[in-house]
């Protein structure tokens, strides 16, 4: 397997990773939707961020550690866990809170907006939900060693397909918040916000139990 082959090859099986519905996919519309375009950007880089982290994690060899070690799997499956449900359950909690204080037109949901609408708290959430999700590491460590060429050298083979990783998720990204910019108007409705808040908290949480209890 040549280099560019095995490059080639590597970005058919992310591709197809990518534009599977998931936890990325729901924060980052998420973001769109309720904080805007910059913010759901920030959110998209924050999750490319961690990918990269863990493309040359497993370039290194430091998942295989974490493939090998039953208890380091285990606790950050349940930090993962802690975390997920925990920005879940902040969504809901936020959701009952602004559902009091609504008002005809919506003219009370823009303050509600300001506590998390900073750029580097939208990058570092992304991060967190990609380094904390031990299924990335697997993923990385299950993967990128087959289509690593003999001879050639492990540290830039994996940076190189992390990115281009990196570049499909960015780009499917943009489709997503530009999509959304489109019918943010009427999605940004309070009423509309405070149920993607309510859904995607659900989805959040859900995803922590489900990892919790060791679920695929």
């Amino acid at each position: 397997m040549t280099i560019s082959s095995a490059i080639a090859s590597f970005a058919v099986v992310a591709g197809m990773m990518t534009i599977m519905p998931g936890l990325d996919t729901a924060l980052v519309l998420r973001s769109a939707i309720t904080l805007g375009r910059r913010r759901a950007f920030a959110t998209a880089l924050g999750i490319l961020s961690g990918v990269l982290v863990w493309g040359v994690a497993a370039a290194v060899g430091a998942s295989a550690v974490l493939t090998a070690s039953h208890l380091l799997y285990d606790v950050l499956r349940v930090a993962g866990a802690g975390y997920l449900a925990w920005l879940g359950f902040g969504m809901i909690r936020r959701t009952l809170r602004e559902r009091g204080r609504a008002v005809p037109g919506e003219a009370a949901d823009a303050p509600g907006q300001t506590a998390e609408a900073t750029w580097a708290r939208s990058w570092a959430r992304g991060l967190g939900t990609s380094l904390l999700n031990p299924k990335n590491g697997v993923f990385y460590m299950a993967m990128l060693p087959q289509f690593i060429p003999s001879g050639a050298p492990h540290l830039l083979m994996g940076i190189v397909l992390a990115a281009v990783h990196d570049l499909e998720g960015l780009v499917w990204f943009s489709a997503l918040i530009f999509g959304t910019q489109l019918v943010r108007r009427w999605l940004n409705r309070g009423s509309v916000r405070r149920a993607i808040d309510a859904v995607t908290g659900t989805v959040l949480v859900g995803f922590g139990v489900r990892l919790a209890l060791g679920g695929e």
